[in-house]
């Protein structure tokens, strides 16, 4: 427990004026989680019998969250022309021997869109007017939903919500993650309108947090059926006590999704 306290403080410390400052800081911070998450991601595949392009997935994510970021226009060209870079590599890599490289092809071309596109949506977020103070409503209310699940799961789960791809998972805790993120949806929605730029009803942070609380945590999930293929518990060890990149950002990469499209479509 005091190894995981101290990773989080020291995440906080960093991500938080990240965060605040926006622009090239918080592409850096941003950034340096996707690329290696995108590392990990293909290393859990290597360790399944699969061999992904790793250097060309790790640097087209980086190109790719890079043109969303300083040039939103270019970044499907920038997605068209990797996913046939990709191609061009497992052909290669099928000549050299690689027998099983269509799904190797698919692997890598899923770590680019899952990684890459899906994980820029939290650049898009920061990105939005009042970018900031949107991004702090609603990565919160992800950490909300984990937060909840975990302490109320804890105590009182007793139904096991997925035995396969996580034993430790409840009802309990799933329905007490939703009601954390209701909880604090609200609570921020209030907050962000009475003394911050936001004009967020209350009503509208607690619908918010309830889509996230149900939703994002198939992020969670979605990264346990890869861990479980590969028979591991962790996708790497560069955060003493939390694991890798890719066990941080599983549910973010949901959460911005929804965030970013609740504000552009239901909110601005």
């Amino acid at each position: 427990m005091s190894k995981r306290t101290i990773t989080a403080l020291t995440l906080l410390l960093v991500g938080f004026p990240t965060l605040v400052w926006g622009g090239i800081p918080y592409f850096l911070f941003i950034g340096f989680l996707l690329t290696v998450s995108a590392w990990e991601y293909a290393n859990l595949f290597r360790v399944s019998g699969s061999r992904p392009a790793t250097w060309l997935v790790v640097g087209g994510v980086l190109i790719l969250i890079a043109a969303r970021f300083f040039q939103p226009v270019a970044a499907m060209p920038v997605l068209t022309f990797l996913v046939l870079a990709l191609m061009v590599y497992h052909l290669v890599d099928y000549e050299r021997g690689a027998d099983r490289a269509g799904q190797d092809f698919s692997v890598s071309l899923a770590a680019l869109v899952y990684i890459g596109w899906i994980g820029a949506y939290l650049l898009d977020l920061r990105q939005l007017p009042n970018g900031g103070w949107w991004a702090f409503f609603v990565l919160p209310c992800v950490w909300f939903v984990d937060t909840g699940a975990f302490m109320l799961g804890a105590a009182y789960g007793k139904h096991r919500m997925s035995p396969r791809l996580s034993p430790k998972k409840s009802w309990e805790g799933y329905v007490g993650g939703v009601f954390t993120s209701m909880l604090g949806g609200g609570f921020l929605a209030y907050c962000y309108t009475t003394w911050g730029p936001l004009n967020l009803p209350t009503w509208v942070g607690v619908l918010f947090g309830l889509v996230v609380g149900l939703i994002t945590p198939l992020g969670d999930l979605g990264e346990s059926m890869i861990k479980r293929q590969a028979g591991t518990k962790d996708s790497g060890t560069i955060f003493p006590g939390h694991g890798g990149a890719f066990d941080r950002i599983d549910s973010w990469l949901w959460g911005a999704v929804l965030g970013y499209y609740f504000i552009t479509w239901f909110i601005r």
